[in-house]
């Protein structure tokens, strides 16, 4: 079959005639044949009766090409079936949009009114373009976004990309295609797809990080903190990956890989293979902020188990740095002393061997020369392992003797010096003191190799020699005191002896109190070529390190046509010759470029700065924009970022406010996590060695040879368990995994939308179940919310006349509504809004004198649900179906609360009810107290003084209506029947009671 499209152009750029165009107006024009992004089919059978933008199909087909006139006819002798006509829709209104600049929020806002400011972590813009995945979190902003809208709020809602980065870079060099056309194409493909979803992006707003004009102030951040003594050199060990040619961040390599590629990493101070020195890493001072960055955390409205997660990487501790004098041969004190860090300064008595990292600097002039070669060959391996592989506590624990001890200053006796790779060189001083009778791991290790446990805390004042296990608690201290030393802290609690034992340190010059944290500074160089130029240069004949005049940035990458790893240590850069060699602009001197890059992290630390100000050339941000926006309310991503990313995002936010660029202490008020989407359920059998079906609870035991994948239709569910259908009695296991290409279950959005429509897809992946939760994609969920969203258009617009197409207008009437519609309404609009308030915390912040006051911000909640106020949505639809007629006060309301999540197909609605602008800004709906409480009560009926029943009736009602609606009760009326009634007592609201007496009479003839 030959197919015939119209296409309908959606990423051209704003119209250069900056007028919006009125909805009259817009709805008059005519679609183009153009190059552009979807493709919507024109026979005959897709268009609705009358006319498409106010253009009739002959105009429409007039203006096709010859070509498509031949074939249109062809084209509609088989029309695709469509449940409600989204592919007309959903384009048309995405035009609209753009061509009338919606959702874009002006640079001179009303700042008397509230402002909401809610954010997508920003997305990377892969090749591989979204999956459904992806537009969870989006959908969920874009709601918000909507909502707040026509609350009234002014919004900022942007989008960008976080571009430059080792994927790019990786695939440039696999391809030899330079990552700057990768990256465009990737951003391309992202764009389209996200516009193609209908969210209301201000795409006006819209910045990368690989443009010179954004990373111009990147560029300026860095000098800031170089300015401030927050950025220096150091030679360190780094995770260095040959086959990258780069320097990998610990996040980077997963098991001892890279995590791109599957390429060994190894853990080195990286030296330039020419000149034969130790390469100096760029690092930027985070520890200076730590304590700031643990505090600040209180303030935020941010889950929990978030700011635990960075409480926890930050690890602050307070405790001892003590000095052990390492040993010779004759056991005499050399002049090389080890320094550890310790939170039990308490049981110093009870270490019985040093462990020193394989990373540590002494380590080379302490390991003897009978044990050097065994060292050299455990620090190889060592350094092949992650940090997370090293001190993962499941596994053995291995070491290796250096030969030498160490002195215990606490009682003077000789212990061992070894090397194990359970200590990280990057915490504390890279060395421990190992007291193994109170510490798991120290335990281990002693075990394994026969090293001497000495006890030194019990709790209760039990005799601690008897443990077999390690006792890591605190307690009562034993067997802790020295003469030579004049140490005694036996009998003391734990907390008390810790106190003493520093108090000795600091007097005998042993060691001092100290505060210590887990967080390390941040490596802040990569040996690759796509990321930003660090802005400093090397005088030629000093070394000395100039940074370049704020005036001269940005300092633009240059071109290179082979950006592939050098094999020397040097960075791809440095073979930018030309750009390489500069003179100093001050002293006029020779110098040489930094050709290290700044990391991905970069760009993505300080973007949402960017947005409230894209444009401005002169400053990062305008001051009275930052005070009016800031902080971002609501900011949506992935739990993968919980850590790095808003770290370092915070960093850089509070060195910014220090130098009074911003005007909070934090970047995020509120940041909420979305769940993954899975792809879905598999649904897998085990069959035994002869290709019988084992139930799989019985799987292990009977011993299953190979399994099966079940299609969906084979299995029904039993119970809590699936099982097959003609097996009852064969139980399955029903997995759902991430989605991945290696694994064959990605669901391709574009897919998706062409076959439900983006409606579809938005108010599905809202429905699946909880946000935060992660669920699987059930192709069968969405057709359902497809349903739903067909039932809300043929109620509105009527059913599809004899050919398919639908008639212009609406069905609705302009009649008064009733109380039972008034009330079906605003139940739906209470359970909506309780939701959304359940989602998304209600901000509501207003500025007075530039400052912002929070009114009313309530802490999130974990129950975070989508699905239940679709769910009150549907449930609203079901009720309207039942009535006769549709006021359009009621349906215009419903119109105004679905758009949030079908804003495409409430477009459409709300122009065929007779609009001429969008609804975009119309007052969202309010529920009216009035008509959630139950204007029905329960009427207990008595004759002659004996309850006989219950009716329902009005609030208000007569007595003569109670009584008539008791008269036709089945359950009443036989008490009545041929009966004389002498009097009836009729309390409004409590109660009726009909007195008979002893004559025959027609029931209701009084």
């Amino acid at each position: 079959m030959l197919h015939t499209h119209l296409y309908i152009q959606l990423l051209q750029p704003p119209p250069t005639n900056r007028h919006a165009l009125s909805f009259s107006s817009f709805s008059r024009r005519k679609f183009t044949t153009t190059t552009a992004a979807v493709a919507v089919p024109i026979g005959k059978s897709c268009f609705g009766k009358g006319v498409l933008n106010g253009v009739s199909r002959r105009s429409i087909k007039s203006s096709a090409t010859t070509e498509l006139s031949e074939v249109e006819d062809q084209d509609c002798k088989e029309p695709m079936k469509r449940a409600y006509p989204f592919h007309e829709i959903e384009p048309r209104w995405q035009r609209f949009w753009e061509e009338n600049r919606t959702f874009r929020t002006p640079d001179d806002v009303d700042t008397s009114k509230p402002k909401f400011y809610v954010l997508d972590m920003f997305p990377y813009p892969s090749g591989a373009g979204l999956h459904v995945g992806h537009p969870l979190g989006y959908t969920a902003t874009d709601i918000l976004a909507r909502v707040k809208r026509m609350q009234g709020f002014n919004v900022l809602h942007p989008m960008g990309w976080d571009a430059f980065g080792l994927p790019a870079e990786q695939y440039a060099i696999e391809t030899g295609t330079h990552p700057k056309v990768t990256t465009m194409r990737n951003i391309a493909r992202f764009r389209s797809q996200l516009k193609s979803l209908g969210f209301s992006y201000d795409w006006e707003r819209e910045i990368s990080t690989t443009e010179p004009e954004y990373y111009k102030w990147t560029q300026w951040i860095f000098l800031q903190l170089l300015k401030r003594g927050l950025a220096y050199q150091a030679e360190v060990p780094v995770n260095w990956c040959p086959a990258l040619g780069t320097v990998l961040a610990n996040e980077e390599v997963v098991d001892g890989v890279s995590e791109r590629g599957g390429h060994p990493v190894i853990r080195k101070v990286l030296s330039l293979f020419i000149a034969e020195q130790p390469m100096r890493q760029w690092i930027l001072k985070i520890t200076a902020y730590a304590d700031r960055l643990l505090e600040d955390l209180d303030d935020l409205d941010w889950p929990e188990s978030v700011k635990e997660m960075q409480r926890n990487w930050i690890g602050r501790s307070e405790g001892a740095e003590l000095e052990f004098c390492v040993l010779n041969s004759d056991v005499e004190e050399r002049d090389i002393k080890i320094t550890v860090y310790t939170t039990r300064p308490d049981t110093i008595f009870g270490a019985t061997y040093l462990v020193l990292a394989p990373e540590h600097f002494l380590l080379s002039s302490i390991v003897t020369t009978v044990q050097s070669k065994y060292v050299e060959e455990y620090k190889e391996i060592a350094l092949r392992k992650s940090d997370l592989e090293r001190t993962e506590l499941q596994k053995e624990k291995t070491g290796v003797f250096t030969g030498s001890y160490a002195k215990n200053p606490a009682n003077g006796e000789a212990i061992p010096i070894w090397v194990a790779d359970y200590v990280l060189g990057s915490y504390g001083t890279g060395a421990i003191m190992a007291v193994p009778a109170h510490d798991t791991r120290d335990h281990e290790f002693a075990l394994k190799y026969d090293i001497p446990i000495c006890w030194v805390v019990t709790p209760n004042d039990i005799n601690g020699d008897d443990f077999e296990k390690a006792y890591p608690g605190e307690g009562l201290i034993i067997n802790s005191s020295s003469s030579t030393t004049s140490l005694d802290i036996n009998g003391l609690s734990s907390k008390v002896a810790a106190s003493k034992v520093i108090e000795w340190a600091e007097k005998t010059a042993h060691g001092k109190k100290k505060v210590n944290y887990k967080l390390r500074d941040w490596l802040f160089a990569r040996q690759r070529y796509w990321g930003e130029p660090i802005p400093v240069s090397f005088l030629d004949d000093s070394g000395e390190r100039v940074p370049l005049p704020e005036t001269e940035l940005p300092l633009t990458l240059p071109e290179l046509d082979d950006f592939t790893p050098t094999g020397t240590g040097e960075p791809p850069l440095s073979k930018a010759v030309s750009w390489v060699k500069t003179t100093d602009p001050l002293s006029g001197k020779p110098a040489r470029r930094e050709t290290s890059t700044m990391p991905q992290w970069a760009g993505s630390c300080w973007y949402y700065l960017r947005f409230m100000d894209p444009k401005n050339s002169e400053a990062l941000v305008d001051k009275k924009k930052e005070m009016y926006w800031s902080p971002v309310d609501v900011y949506v991503g992935g739990a993968e970022h919980a850590v790095l990313h808003l770290l370092y995002s915070r960093f850089w936010h509070k060195v910014l406010y220090d130098i009074g660029v911003v005007s909070t202490k934090e970047p995020f008020k509120c940041v909420i996590n979305q769940g993954i989407i899975l792809g879905e359920v598999q649904y897998m059998a085990f069959k035994d060695q002869d290709g019988n079906y084992i139930s799989a609870e019985a799987a292990a035991t009977l011993g299953a040879q190979a399994q099966e994948r079940i299609p969906e239709e084979k299995v029904t569910k039993s119970g809590e368990f699936f099982v097959l259908k003609e097996y009852p009695n064969i139980r399955l296991v029903a997995r759902a995994h991430k989605m991945s290409k290696s694994r064959g279950n990605v669901i391709n959005p574009d897919d998706v939308v062409l076959e439900y429509g983006a409606d579809s897809l938005r108010l599905y992946e809202m429905f699946m179940g909880p946000f935060r939760e992660s669920k699987a994609w059930n192709t069968s969920g969405i057709e359902g919310v497809h349903r739903f969203l067909a039932r809300t258009w043929r109620l509105i617009v009527g059913a599809p006349l004899p050919n398919g197409e639908y008639r212009d207008g609406t069905v609705v009437v302009d009649g008064e509504p009733t109380r039972d519609q008034l009330r079906s309404l605003h139940r739906c609009i209470n359970k909506y809004e309780s939701r959304a308030q359940v989602v998304f915390p209600p901000f509501h912040i207003f500025k007075y004198g530039g400052r912002a006051i929070s009114l009313d911000v309530t802490e999130e909640i974990d129950g975070t649900r989508f699905n239940t106020g679709i769910s009150a949505m549907m449930e609203f639809i079901n009720a309207a179906y039942k009535w006769d007629k549709h006021p359009r006060s009621i349906i215009e309301s419903f119109v105004l609360l679905l758009s949030p999540y079908a804003p495409h197909m409430c477009e459409e609605l709300w122009f065929r009810l007779g609009h001429e602008s969008s609804l975009a800004r119309e007052t969202f709906p309010e529920a009216d107290l009035a008509y959630l409480k139950d204007s029905t009560i329960v009427l207990p009926v008595q004759i002659n003084g004996k309850m006989r029943g219950t009716i329902e009736v009005e609030e208000g009602c007569t007595e003569e209506n109670a009584f008539n609606l008791a008269s036709s009760d089945e359950r009443i009326s036989k008490f009545l029947d041929g009966k004389t009634i002498k009097k009836r007592i009729y309390v409004p609201g409590k109660i009726l009671n009909v007195i008979l007496d002893n004559k025959t009479v027609k029931v209701g003839s009084q």
